[in-house]
């Protein structure tokens, strides 16, 4: 797919397996650094994720009206200036829980902002007839740095400190705008809005969703992607209590049952195009997208020991197998339905959307678990998981 696709992969990579690394920074550093809370960890991790989303908003449209090679160096470069000021105040001993807010919700803005500019650069990089091998291999790319990226960085921070993580998710941001850079794109020109010009008007704002819940395929597509991935997402941190603290399992235990399973995920990418030659793309997106909801409901009976660290292994690998599957093909076709001028809009109002949607699940089964039990709240998400597969819809797809 070309030199210039090799260098956006490679990019891709580094900050994928620098964001593995850190994936638990945060909480660790606010828990061993700062002695915060559980309630102050909380806030921190859906602060991260819903006010950065809201933060995010505007930044869609203006994207959609830049050139995107810069947008996304811009964002590396910020994240990694974000990340970086974290080691800095804490060798200084100037490090804050206020800091630390700040910078997550900065971070996921940027990230955001980041995702849309991607894939709008990624839609006119990639010939048509490319796109679901390029969202294979970043979807393969992502599952195999989550399988490797979180054991690495906890034994690096074991041996090296609370901030080794985060200096070195920085760099990787900072390697990715390398990348980027690397890429070319001399022809890249900045699209222009032809009845107002660059000028961001209050309607853009809502432009994104205004068109993926006025248009009949994307719509139900767009409704059960964001309500299965809020569903899956809650149970996280209430299996990490059920696991880490009713049922005593080791952290090491914990992390190999959530790692080994991400081999799931590169064959089910691997698999992603196959299968749409087979079977064609609107029936591995309902079979794939029914299959990933049937898994999690077992994780409410997991038990002590040898037989529930397997079955958990077990429900993960079945559920990110599917989900490596059906996330490619739903990415390319929302790339290829999109057209050029709101692909930005488009994918911003997406991300956002989904970032939302988990912040408040999340703090909505925290509450249902106080209420009931850990085990009931995951039942309860896993039962919910069920019903989804009626908002994909029995109509084919049409052709791009």
């Amino acid at each position: 797919m070309g030199r210039a696709f090799g260098w956006l992969w490679a990019a891709y990579g580094v900050s994928a397996l620098g964001t593995a690394l850190a994936l638990h920074a945060f909480p660790l550093i606010a828990i061993l650094v700062l002695h915060a809370g559980p309630a102050q960890v909380s806030a921190l991790a859906a602060a991260g994720l819903a006010v950065g989303a809201v933060v995010a908003v505007p930044l869609g449209p203006w994207v959609e009206f830049r050139r995107k090679r810069p947008v996304m160096m811009a964002m590396d470069l910020a994240r990694c200036a974000l990340l970086l000021s974290v080691p800095v105040a804490y060798a200084f001993d100037r490090l804050s829980f206020a800091q630390l807010l700040v910078v997550s919700v900065l971070v996921a803005a940027a990230d955001i902002t980041f995702t849309a500019a991607s894939g709008a650069c990624l839609k006119t990089l990639v010939p048509q007839e490319d796109l679901l091998t390029a969202n294979g291999r970043f979807e393969a790319t992502m599952w195999t740095t989550t399988m490797i990226g979180p054991p690495l960085g906890g034994a690096a921070i074991g041996l090296l400190g609370p901030v080794v993580t985060v200096v070195a998710d920085a760099v990787s941001y900072l390697l990715s705008a390398v990348g980027i850079r690397a890429m070319g794109g001399k022809k890249e020109t900045r699209p222009v809005r032809p009845e107002t010009g660059n000028r961001l008007r209050s309607r853009d704002l809502l432009d994104g969703w205004r068109f993926i819940l006025t248009d009949p395929v994307l719509r139900p597509l767009f409704l059960n992607a964001v309500l299965v991935n809020g569903l899956i997402m809650v149970a996280a941190p209430l299996l990490s209590v059920l696991m880490l603290g009713g049922l005593h399992f080791a952290p090491w235990q914990y992390s190999l049952a959530f790692a080994v399973p991400c081999v799931g995920g590169l064959i089910g990418a691997r698999l992603s195009r196959r299968l749409v030659a087979r079977f064609g793309r609107h029936e591995v997106l309902v079979t794939a997208g029914t299959l990933r909801v049937c898994w999690p409901l077992g994780l409410a009976f997991v038990g002590p020991g040898v037989p529930g660290l397997l079955l958990v292994m077990v429900v993960e690998l079945g559920l990110i197998t599917c989900i490596g599957v059906f996330n490619p093909v739903l990415a390319t076709y929302r790339l290829e339905h999109t057209p050029p001028d709101r692909v930005a809009r488009t994918l911003s109002a997406w991300s956002i959307s989904a970032k939302l949607t988990i912040a408040a699940l999340t703090a909505l089964w925290g509450l249902l678990a106080t209420l009931t039990t850990t085990r009931t709240a995951i039942a309860v998400a896993g039962l919910l998981l069920l019903a989804t597969p009626l908002l994909l819809g029995r109509r084919p797809l049409p052709t791009a």
